[in-house]
């Protein structure tokens, strides 16, 4: 079952291949994607939970976290069914439909993300930078639409590109070399012209992860300036410490992101499974990782935590 030859109909199904060359080894592993989705759903629930039932947590650097749990917990479920149904059961075939719906909701949590890190970003950098006007500029009903306006933003720049999906024809092969639905595998299926999906799809990336990266960079540019200019080296470090697990969670979020999209355009003689693993964890780590980073490094989340359980 190498293709499916689908001309006619105007919703092919297509067929999920899960980790190319290593299908005979799925059961073995789904145990560590298993675990990882557990770690990741259980660890970002309970920052949720904790940050809504505790109210000295109410402040928005906390609300910022929330937003970062949920873009995660997003993520995890986008990927959840699909991936664990090939590995556990072999349930490979989606319909046409339910993939550009997958793959329209895996790149609106990540692009979100992108941004609740970039807004992130600017609360750390008014908390050291300006700190007199921090309870002033954020206030609750400024990060309620700055929420909104991340929503927003995700939804315009990438609905075009899963209504442009479905104006394709899929006439020979309906193989998806991942576990999931990604938007560069469908588009290279196509048999019909889909030069203006690639560069839309290119420039949706630049406009998002592209820009939001330049400002955090920019934003902590501005933060080393001013935590430099600070006379008192306690001081120094306290501010520091407080952008330490930001700085984690966007090492952690950017990393893969680059290194998927390095693969994807220099590794043309690396092994299927190289492509396949990589866009998992690109998708896995940061969800896994922001509840363990945050309740390591942010005293207040761990006595909270800690009170709450």
């Amino acid at each position: 079952m190498s293709s499916f030859v689908n001309i006619t109909s105007s919703s092919p199904i297509f067929f999920l291949t899960g980790v190319p060359g290593l299908e005979v080894a799925h059961i073995w592993i789904s145990i560590p994607f298993c675990c990882l989705y557990i770690t990741a759903l259980s660890g970002n629930r309970i920052i949720l939970f904790t940050i809504i039932t505790e109210s000295s947590l109410h402040e928005p650097m906390y609300y910022f976290l929330s937003m970062l749990s949920t873009t995660d917990l997003g993520l995890c479920i986008s990927t959840l069914v699909s991936m664990l149904g090939i590995f556990w059961f072999n349930a490979r075939h989606i319909s046409f439909h339910a993939c550009v719906a997958q793959t329209f909701f895996i790149q609106l949590f990540t692009v979100m993300e992108s941004s609740v890190l970039l807004a992130m970003a600017f609360d750390r950098f008014i908390a050291i930078c300006n700190p007199l006007r921090y309870a002033t500029i954020l206030t609750d009903s400024r990060i309620v639409k700055v929420w909104f306006a991340i929503l927003f933003r995700g939804t315009v720049i990438l609905l075009p590109l899963a209504l442009l999906l479905k104006r394709l024809s899929f006439c020979q092969s309906h193989v998806l070399h991942h576990s999931y639905c990604f938007h560069p595998d469908i588009i290279q299926l196509s048999c019909s012209d889909n030069k203006i999906n690639s560069v839309l799809g290119l420039t949706a990336l630049i406009v998002t992860a592209g820009v939001d990266s330049i400002f955090i960079l920019l934003s902590y540019i501005l933060i080393i300036k001013t935590v430099l200019s600070i006379a008192s080296p306690e001081e120094r470090h306290k501010a520091f410490s407080t952008c330490i697990s930001h700085i984690g969670a966007v090492a952690i979020f950017y990393i893969p992101l680059i290194s998927l999209c390095f693969v994807h355009r220099f590794g043309k003689r690396a092994p299927p499974y190289v492509h396949t693993l990589i866009a998992n964890v690109y998708l896995l780590i940061p969800p896994v990782m922001n509840p363990i980073i945050y309740s390591v490094k942010t005293k207040q989340i761990r006595r909270a935590i800690k009170k709450v359980l």
